[in-house]
């Protein structure tokens, strides 16, 4: 066995060769009489991942030792006492030992068993079952990865799997290919494991599109002397113009991989001649890290190249003078020799290239590649650690993201939540008639409150009563925007029907009592009683929460001082008509006690314009003797007109306009119902605006159901004429359906 491990990991020391025997051990033993599907043993397998991992990547022999205890865990036999786990169970490595294979994890390093641990979790999950989105998978595997390199792991043995493919069925075949392509590829492109990356992107290309990825390759054998030829011709004529201006530089050569050739022929749609950077070169620049001698010395590189070869300039690139958003820094150009072939040139600093490399500029950040903040920093240092194995301990590194938390439904569905959800989020996420109906949970088989909340790798089952029913309390504690706008929701539904139920009682109430509560005394006594709304207030009714004989007072106090207010507007205006009495004799004064208006006052008497119906100079109007506001304004047209003219006809009072509107302004609501096409928002804009109007308020609603806009505008006028012509035209624009005055 150590011979073994010494031909298979000669790089290591005695004591790391030691630890990866003894984990290859425990592997041997519980995958013995395993097979792959060719029939080999499944032992390879492992081998294969902990040499990628320790030749490849450069990881340590914990890596390797993970390796092989992870799959001997995942795959060993059941033991006799214990029946196997099922999908979105979690197997806790840190245990010691695994309930289900029996392998024993005691006497390894603690870093060993927690790489294990999140191996074993991300082996439960299947994108293929749980209907996982590769964003969301991703983000799962890193939530796992508590130790960084997990990660870099599990792209290791997706490398291997995909080395194998033609072992594989084919309905399997086709599964493993498209994971490869949405999750690992981009995840190891984010870890800079280029080499990888770009080997996986061809084994894909290989097996999905045989023909192209054939005839591509075959293009880049046959033209690979010719590159060669190209580059020495290209360099040779610069060579001595640099030395002469002492640059000093070296040179990165790079033939484009198949794969990307071929995306990038299907993006441009172009054969393959036409991909320009098939063939790129890179001049790095060895100089100090001063801006103005680096930006000089990439612009005198560029200079020499441009004067020796046709430039392109469609294609040129100044990411020097102008550095990208995430601070990227290189000048691109792509020039044509003398035999009309195109070359792809790039020119940077050593610290550029560096930072492009390694820096916040690193090459996965400008690729496009879907990433959020915290992620790449994280997957940053993940890199860095693998660059720089000495520099510190995983615990070290940042920890994954937190912001969400991925949980399972007993038969193995992923449901992805924002960090700190409880088991009433959990339930509202699955259906909302769960939710409202939740009274608990069971979390990994153990009973838990509403309010428990919930960790990455729960399996949790929901507990519902047909009597349970939302509780304002439950706000308290929900985190999600689903559960809290159902929540929300179920809760005005219930105020709605206790609100109908207190409506029913009070109505019964007042005509005992022979007395009214109209729609103003109701908004006055919610104000005086701090209630926020109707419903509220009726429902507070239902519930016996609000004393009806204070309801009673005041009503009876209202009434009372209203009857005052009359007599005393009564008495002031008998006044007035007695010190003009000669008056009454030419008739300027008719006997009805009719009133006249202007825009600014009535004769000493305050008076208001009603709100509910804003009325407008020339509109027919009465007075209404309010108790402590004086005379209020109404149109004969006004919603509350017939009722408060035959409830209270000693408190009307006939008023009339003045000759002219006295300069004043008046405010008019329209409500106006149009189609569904943005531009008529402006046109009833300009509507308003050409004629003595102005707009005080302007709101718009969608109703998608209907198809339609509904527009509620208010809108300044001197007089009701004013305002006639402009209801006439917007009725006349386009896409109008109905205009009415509020």
């Amino acid at each position: 066995m150590n011979d073994r491990i010494q031909r298979l990991f000669p790089q290591f020391d005695g004591a790391s060769q030691a630890l990866v025997g003894r984990a290859y051990e425990v592997a041997l033993a519980a995958l013995s009489g395993k097979t792959r599907e060719n029939g080999r043993p499944f032992i390879e397998h492992p081998e294969n991942v902990a040499l990628i991992a320790a030749d490849e990547i450069g990881l340590p022999a914990e890596c390797a030792a993970a390796v092989f205890l992870h799959e001997a865990m995942r795959m060993g036999p059941s033991t006799p006492s214990t029946p196997s786990t099922g999908s979105g169970t979690v197997v806790n490595a840190g245990a010691g030992v695994n309930a289900r294979t029996g392998v024993a994890l005691e006497g390894f390093p603690e870093d060993v068993r927690t790489m294990v641990e999140g191996l074993n979790k991300i082996a439960t999950i299947r994108p293929k079952d749980t209907r996982l989105e590769a964003e969301n998978y991703k983000k799962l595997i890193v939530q796992y990865s508590t130790d960084p390199r997990v990660t870099v792991l599990k792209i290791a043995d997706r490398l291997e799997v995909m080395r194998n493919l033609g072992i594989f069925p084919k309905s399997s075949r086709e599964n493993k290919i498209l994971e490869t392509l949405m999750l690992y590829i981009p995840l190891a492109h984010q870890l800079g494991l280029y080499n990888i990356k770009r080997e996986m992107e061809d084994i894909y290309f290989r097996h999905t599109e045989p023909v192209e990825y054939r005839a591509i390759t075959n293009k880049l054998k046959a033209t690979e002397r010719d590159r060669e030829r190209l580059m020495m011709e290209f360099i040779q004529p610069l060579k001595k113009e640099l030395s002469d201006e002492g640059i000093k530089y070296k040179l990165k050569i790079r033939t484009k991989a198949a794969y990307s050739i071929w995306t990038k022929m299907r993006k441009q749609k172009v054969p393959f001649e036409g991909v320009f950077d098939v063939f790129a070169i890179r001049f790095i620049i060895d100089c100090e890290p001063d801006p103005k001698v680096e930006k000089d010395l990439c612009w005198k590189v560029f200079s020499h190249v441009t004067k020796e070869y046709e430039q392109d300039t469609s294609r040129l690139r100044d990411w020097i003078t102008n550095p990208k958003p995430n601070g990227y820094e290189s000048l691109h150009i792509t020039v044509k020799n003398r035999r009309g072939a195109y070359i792809e040139v790039q020119i940077r600093t050593r610290r550029m290239d560096e930072e492009a490399e390694n820096g916040q500029a690193a090459h996965w950040s400008y690729k496009g590649v879907r990433h959020e903040e915290q992620m790449d920093k994280w997957l940053t240092s993940v890199r860095y650690a693998l660059e720089h194995p000495s520099d510190g301990s995983p615990e070290d590194l940042p920890q994954p993201p937190s912001k969400e938390i991925f949980v399972f439904t007993p038969t193995g569905e992923l449901r992805i939540l924002s960090a700190g959800a409880t088991v009433l989020d959990f339930a509202f996420n699955i259906h909302t008639g769960l939710g409202v109906r939740c009274v608990g949970g069971r979390v990994n088989g153990k009973a838990v409150s509403i309010r428990e909340k919930l960790k990455t790798g729960d399996v949790v089952e929901i507990m519902s009563g047909k009597n349970q029913k939302p509780s304002p309390d439950w706000l308290s504690f929900v985190v999600t925007s689903k559960a809290r706008s159902r929540i929300k929701r179920e809760l005005d539904e219930e105020e709605y029907k206790k609100a109908a139920a207190g409506r029913e009682l009070l109505a019964r109430r007042l005509k005992n009592w022979k007395l009214e509560l109209p729609d103003d005394m109701v908004t006055e006594y919610l104000k005086k009683r701090k209630f926020p709304t109707q419903n509220s207030f009726y429902a507070a009714v239902a519930d016996a929460e609000v004393d009806m004989a204070d309801i009673k007072t005041f009503i009876q106090e209202h009434d009372k001082q209203a009857a005052l207010a009359v007599d005393a507007a009564r008495e002031a205006e008998a006044a007035r008509i007695e010190a003009r009495a000669g008056d009454w004799e030419t008739g300027t004064v008719g006997s009805d006690d009719i009133l006249v208006l202007n825009a600014k006052d009535l004769r000493n008497l305050d008076y208001k314009m009603a709100k509910c119906c804003h009325p407008v100079f020339g509109d027919d109007v009465f007075g209404f003797v309010t108790r402590t506001e004086g005379i209020k304004i109404h149109r004969i047209s006004c919603p509350n007109a017939a009722r408060l003219i035959s409830a209270y006809p000693y408190r009307i009072q006939k008023v009339r306009w003045a000759d002219t509107p006295s300069g004043g302004s008046f405010q008019g609501t329209l409500k106006v119902v149009t189609g569904i096409e943005p531009s008529v928002i402006g046109r009833i804009t300009e509507v308003v605006g050409s004629f003595k109007a102005s707009l005080r308020s302007f709101n718009v609603a969608e109703n998608g159901r209907g198809g339609t806009y509904e527009i509620t505008m208010r809108v300044s006028v001197p007089s009701n004429m004013e305002l006639d012509k402009v209801i006439s035209q917007i009725k006349n624009l386009k896409h109008v359906v109905k205009v009415t005055r509020v």
